[in-house]
């Protein structure tokens, strides 16, 4: 084998294995036999959405560090004999093959993974579909404060840094949630769902999803919005239909 053939092989490698990763890289491709990588599978509508973009985005991101790290080695590997006997390889100023290589190859991994990001995202900000049910969300330093407008105007649970509020949703039914903000900017998030919007002050936000798995989950706010920002938990419990009706007949009957 010819000296400018041992050369090119590892450009061939990469140019075959390039195409695996610029294909997991965004494509939806069958989940369930796959990890969910740090989140869990079908815990609401989001993660319906979201879990094969967030799988193909880390199976790209591995493909393409095993092929970089192909082509770290090889030299070091197969030019080694050579070295030892004080045989260095050709030297040359440039390859533009391999130039180009290594500029389009990411460039269509990040374009599909925009792409795909892109018609995910339009899916989850969806306000347009119906929804059974509206939950208020207004964050403040340091708590939450959670408004339930189908059990009336003083249905409203607040907490504070000591005692955590808790916000109820119903298993398997949409829900619209409206956010706003009294001071600063927060985040309202729910790590386990895969998702998070903003609290702005003066400004409101909208965003509606279902959740699928009754229990209990975490949620906090993810931007920094002052001194006791680590404090600014909450809870949330999915319940049935049932117990989510009972919930708001509690809170009409309390706050009549």
């Amino acid at each position: 084998m010819s000296h400018t053939s041992r050369r090119w092989r590892p450009v061939r490698a990469a140019a075959v294995l390039a195409p695996l990763a610029i294909a997991l890289s965004g494509c939806s491709f069958d989940t369930k036999n796959i990890s969910g990588m740090g989140f869990p599978k079908d815990a609401s509508s989001v993660n319906d959405i979201s879990i094969s973009l967030w799988q193909g985005a880390w199976i790209a991101a591995a493909v393409v560090g095993i092929i970089t790290l192909v082509l770290l080695l090889w030299p070091a590997v197969f030019h080694r004999a050579s070295a030892s006997k004080g045989e260095f390889p050709k030297q040359t100023q440039y390859n533009i093959p391999v130039e180009i290589l290594y500029t389009v190859i990411p460039f269509i991994i990040v374009f599909v993974l925009f792409y795909f990001t892109a018609i995910k995202q339009t899916e989850i900000v969806d306000k347009t579909s119906p929804v059974k049910h509206e939950i208020n969300v207004n964050g403040f330093q340091w708590s939450w404060q959670f408004g339930y407008p189908e059990a009336g105007d003083k249905a409203v649970v607040t907490g504070t840094p000591a005692q955590p509020p808790t916000l109820y949703l119903p298993q398997g039914e949409k829900v619209r949630f409206t956010l706003t903000a009294t001071d600063v900017v927060h985040g309202f998030w729910i790590p386990a769902f895969m998702i998070q919007m903003q609290n702005l002050p003066g400004e409101t936000n909208k965003l509606q999803f279902t959740a699928n798995k009754l229990g209990e989950f975490p949620g906090r706010c993810n931007i920094l919005c002052g001194r006791n920002h680590s404090q600014m938990l909450f809870k949330v419990k999915v319940v049935t239909p049932e117990q989510y009706q009972k919930y708001l007949d509690s809170l009409k009957a309390s706050a009549a």
